[in-house]
C-alpha cells in the first residue's frame, strides 16, 4: 500500500514490534468497538434510537436510508471484532466481504444527508448551514482514504485492523457532536473533535504500552481522520468553501 510505503524503514530494514499478547490486543479491540457503539447510542439516543428509529419524526427520508445503513456498519464492526476475539477468523473474512459493501454506500448516502442539510439550512451550534455542512463533507474525505486503506491491507491484520478502528472512530466523532457539551460551554464542533481525540489516544497510548511505539498505520491515519474532523470549521468559514456550498445547494439540493 502506497501509505506505508511513505513509512517503511530503510532498505535492508524491518519494522520490530514488540511480540503483543493476544488475549490482550482481543479484550482491546472488542472493548474499543462496544465502546464505540455506545458513544453512537448515546450522541443519537434522543433522536433516533430512542425515538423509535424507523419511527422517528426525522425531516428527510433520506436520514432514515442514513442512520439504518451506519447503524448496520456499528454492528458489523462489533460483530467482527467478536468474531476475532472468539478466533473465528474464516467467518469473520466471510461476513468482512459482505461488510466492504457497506463503505460505498455510506460515502454516497452521508455526501447526499449534508446536502440535504444543507438545503434545509440545518445549523449546528452557532454555525451558518454553509459551515455546518463543512463537518459531515470534509470528515467524509478522511473516512473515505482510511476505510480504502483498510480494504487494501485486508490480509495484513496488523494493519487491517487499526484502520478500521481509526476509520470508524471517526464517524463516531458526529455522535459526539450531539453530546450536551453546552453544559460545560464547550461548543458541538469542539466536542466532536475532542471526543475522536480521545478515542485515538486510547490507541495510542494502547500501542505505546503494547508494542513500545506507534504502528506506522496509526501514524498516518489517525492525523489523517482527526485532521478532516478539526479543520471542517476552519474551511468552512473560506469564502471557497461559501461558494462550492452555494454551489451544491443549488444545483444539488433541490432533487434530493
Amino acid at each position: 500500500m502506497a501509505t506505508d510505503a511513505i513509512f517503511a524503514p530503510p532498505s535492508g530494514q524491518k519494522h520490530t514490534y514488540r511480540p503483543v499478547n493476544r488475549n490482550v490486543e482481543r479484550v482491546f479491540y472488542s472493548g474499543m468497538a462496544i465502546l464505540l457503539c455506545i458513544c453512537v447510542y448515546i450522541g443519537f439516543a434522543p433522536t433516533y434510537f430512542q425515538a423509535g428509529m424507523l419511527h422517528a419524526p426525522l425531516p428527510s427520508p433520506i436520514l432514515h436510508i442514513h442512520g439504518a445503513v451506519f447503524t448496520l456498519w456499528m454492528l458489523l464492526f462489533t460483530v467482527q471484532a467478536a468474531l476475532i476475539s472468539a478466533r473465528r477468523v474464516m467467518w469473520h473474512r466471510s461476513l468482512g466481504t459482505v461488510a466492504f459493501c457497506l463503505p460505498p454506500i455510506m460515502i454516497v448516502l452521508g455526501v447526499i444527508a449534508a446536502i440535504d442539510a444543507l438545503h434545509r439550512g440545518v445549523q449546528i451550534g452557532p454555525l451558518d448551514p454553509a459551515v455546518s455542512a463543512a463537518i459531515p463533507l470534509v470528515g467524509i474525505v478522511g473516512f473515505t482514504i482510511v476505510i480504502y486503506a483498510s480494504w487494501r491491507a485486508r490480509r495484513r491484520p496488523d494493519a487491517h485492523k487499526r484502520l478500521i478502528l481509526i476509520a470508524t472512530s471517526g464517524l463516531v466523532a458526529a455522535a459526539f457532536g450531539r453530546f450536551p457539551w453546552n453544559r460545560i460551554g464547550l461548543p458541538p464542533a469542539a466536542g466532536a473533535v475532542t471526543g475522536l481525540g480521545v478515542l485515538l489516544l486510547i490507541l495510542i497510548v494502547y500501542e505505546l504500552v503494547t508494542i513500545r511505539r506507534v504502528h506506522r498505520s496509526t501514524m498516518w491515519a489517525a492525523p489523517v481522520v482527526f485532521v478532516t474532523v478539526a479543520l471542517a470549521v476552519p474551511i468552512g468559514m473560506t469564502p471557497a468553501w461559501h461558494a462550492f456550498a452555494a454551489f451544491l445547494n443549488r444545483t444539488i439540493g433541490p432533487h434530493i
